[in-house]
Order: structure tokens, then sequence, then C-alpha cells
């Protein structure tokens, strides 16, 4: 029977081979038990940091790439026990099949090790924003948004230069001088995608705007929904979703309505020239008194602004806190009805008409 088990099959006993068949299969069987564990030991580490963590979304996130990282390892190192067989001892473009075998091995263990770290990430990202939800503050929960991303790009590059380095034996140094020329090249034909990543930046850091702010720019105005690493998303007035590059976003002038002290309305009336001095003084005089009981309204003016061969202009300003647009709108029709009555009221006659204003009484 142990001549059997010593029988060489690609230069290794069989025993060898069995020994990395029951390896495998018992890690395949126990890899959700063994997972579980390890993610249940970092999460009560995680847990000494913050006792708001959420157990089942640490483990949810984190078992998948911890499963398959546990598989690839040990199955690697199982393998690696056996003797690289001579069959296989043979060049591909004058590379060892070896080499090529070791390199996708440290490969797929580098990849599995970055999706695992990309997994916490996306995991520490949730409980930031999580905690930016409760406590009511947007500005973090976007801030928390960019820089899960900003922080999962360094991450694949740090990646991509391990794999260079470790798998493939490339000295990072020497890769990053070869790209001297060619790295010139590369960041000229980037050029617009960097201008907009550091203007990312001086949107974050300078904040002229966040999620949720009205602004107007280059003849958009909405809603930012979204401030990404290349662009600004807008939900304009119209409902359509507006891409906007961070560098225009900067570059531009823009006027953060979000931001205004106060609301402006402005009205224009033009009574003929035939109206009565005493009754424009009467109508500016009852004005002043319904913009100054208006509880909501701060400042306001009503005057007579123009006196021509045809008409004479009245000028009506005034300003209301920065509330709602559907509540400005609603005490604005309020208002303007008011004032309509007041020109009914007085017969006044609206330059150009050759009629008085008259009120459906149903309004």
């Amino acid at each position: 029977m142990n001549g059997f088990w010593n029988q060489l099959v690609f230069d290794n006993p069989i025993k060898k081979y069995l020994f990395v068949f029951i390896t495998i299969t018992v890690v395949i069987l126990l890899k959700r038990l063994v997972s579980r564990f390890i993610a249940g030991q970092l999460f009560r580490g995680a847990k000494a940091l913050d006792r708001g963590l959420d157990k089942n979304s640490f483990v949810r996130l984190m078992l998948a790439p911890l499963e398959t990282f546990l598989i690839s390892f040990v199955a690697i190192a199982a393998i690696d026990k056996l003797k690289f067989p001579s069959a296989l001892d043979f060049e591909i473009f004058e590379v060892p099949f070896k080499s090529i075998v070791h390199a996708i091995a440290k490969t797929v263990i580098i990849s599995v090790f970055i999706w695992l770290m990309l997994r916490s990430i996306d995991f520490i990202a949730l409980l930031l924003k999580e905690k930016a939800r409760v406590a009511g503050d947007i500005k973090d929960h976007q801030l928390v948004v960019f820089f899960r991303d900003f922080l999962k790009v360094t991450v694949g590059i740090v990646g991509v230069l391990m794999v260079l380095g470790m798998a493939f034996g490339f000295e990072v140094s020497k890769v990053w001088t070869g790209l001297g020329l060619a790295g010139a090249a590369l960041a000229l034909s980037l050029k617009e995608s960097i201008e907009n990543l550091i203007a990312s930046f001086v949107i974050f850091f300078n904040k002229p705007f966040t999620t949720g702010d009205i602004v107007k720019t280059n003849n958009i105005s909405g809603t930012i929904e979204l401030i990404g690493l290349r662009s600004t998303r807008i939900r304009t007035d119209l409902k359509t979703y507006v891409t906007v590059p961070n560098k225009l976003m900067v570059d531009s002038i823009v006027d953060n309505l979000t931001l205004r002290t106060y609301r402006k309305a402005e009205i224009r009336l033009q009574f003929d020239s035939s109206t009565p001095s005493e009754t424009i003084l009467s109508f500016v005089e009852d004005c002043r008194k319904l913009f100054s009981e208006t509880s909501d309204i701060s400042d306001a003016t009503v005057f007579l602004s123009d006196i021509s061969g045809t008409f004479y202009q009245i000028n009506l300003d005034y300003f209301m806190a920065p509330v709602p647009l559907a509540k400005f709108n609603e005490l604005k029709q309020k208002l303007s009805l008011e004032i309509l009555r007041f020109i009914e009221t007085r017969k006044i006659v609206i330059a150009g008409s050759g009629v008085t204003v008259k009120l459906d009484k149903q309004v």
C-alpha cells in the first residue's frame, strides 16, 4: 500500500496530491465558518473604536472577500508544497512557465487582498454615512462619498504597482523613470481629467457649494445632487440631470442661491398719466402699510420712480427671508392680489390699456 502512495506522478508522490486535495477541500467546507470567525474578530476590534457599528453590515461586506482570500491563500500555499513537474519546465516567449505560474498565483493573492481592502473602505464609508445621516449633515455625507471614491482609486493604483513589483518583478522606481516621456504624454492627454480632479479638491475644501444647494451657473440652475472626482451632477429646474466638469464649476461664476440672506420680489406698475397725484399718493401709502404689516417681509420700498408724458411708474420692491420657493410664491401672489384690489378700488387706469384693472371677486 505504501508503494502506491509513494508512486510519482509529475515528479510528486500521490500522497502529496492527496494532502493538497484534502487541505483545499477542508478549507472549502470550513470557509464560511472560518471567515465569519475572522470577520467577528475584526468587528470586535473595530467596535472598540466605535460602538455604533452594525455587525451584520460588516459581515455582509467582508464575508465574500475573506472567503475568497482564505481559499486562494491556502490553495496556493498547499500547491506550493508540490515539486514543479519537469514536464512543465518549458518557456513561453523565453519566459519560464514556472515563473508565469508563480506570477499568476501572486497576482491572485494580491488582487483578492486589494478586494478585501476595498470592502473595508466601503464599510468605513457606510459607517460614516450613517453617522452623517443621523446628524442630518448632508455635507459630511457627500464628503464621505468623495473620499471613499478617492481612497478606492488610490488603493487600486497601489494594487497595480504591487502586482508589477511582487508578481512580475518590475522595479517600481524604474517603471516611473521609464514612464518619464510616456508619462508626460499621458499627463498631457489626461490634462482635463487631472484639472477636474484638482478642482474637486478645491470644491470640497473651499466649499463654494455642497450637496443639496441650489446654484446657478452657465445658464444652468438647479440642485446639486452629487460632487464626484471629475464632475458635479445638477438636477435642473426642468428635472433634467446635468453633468458639469468640476473645472468648469471652479472657473465659472457660481451663484449659490441657498446661501442668500433674502428673496427679493419686484413689481413695476405704469399708471396712465391722467391718474391724479392724490390717488397715486394714497396707493403708495396703502402699499407701504401692506408691506409693513406683513410679518414675513423684512424690508420694502414703494415710490413713484418715473414721470413721462404717457405714464407714471411705481416701483414696489420687498425682501423676504430665504423661505422655500413655494411659500415665497404663495405670499407673492397674496400681496399681488391685494395690490390689484388697491388699483381696482381707485379705478386706476393702467398706461396703454385704456381700462381700469378688474379682479375676479372669486379669487
